[in-house]
């Protein structure tokens, strides 16, 4: 039996659900995450980073993208990895989050 394919819109979509405790903007718009891979079995690897090594909530945003990752429905095992390079910056944000923080 065959799973209906998830794709890279629909994990991003769950990801912009996820923020980050101390600055109002999701994960995604932060430029926390550095990389989506599904693969054909709808198995999601994710690779991200957070603003620096010593950040409050280091134990819990990837618990957090996992668990609503998990959620979408058709999905298969999910993996976070918490990766430092290349270390993160305020340039890698979106346009949306630098305009939301004031940095433009």
């Amino acid at each position: 039996m065959s799973k209906n394919p998830i794709f890279k819109d629909d994990v991003v979509k769950v990801l912009k659900t996820v923020y980050d405790p101390e600055i109002p903007v999701d994960v995604y718009e932060l430029g926390l995450i550095y990389d989506i891979s599904i693969d054909e079995e709808n198995n999601i690897k994710i690779a991200m980073t957070l603003t620096t090594p010593n950040c409050p909530a280091a134990q819990s945003l990837p618990m957090q993208v996992k668990e609503r990752v998990q959620q979408i429905s058709g999905v298969g095992d999910v993996q976070v990895d918490v990766v430092w390079d290349p270390p993160w910056h305020p340039s890698m944000m979106s346009e949306v989050a630098k305009l939301q923080l004031g940095y433009m």
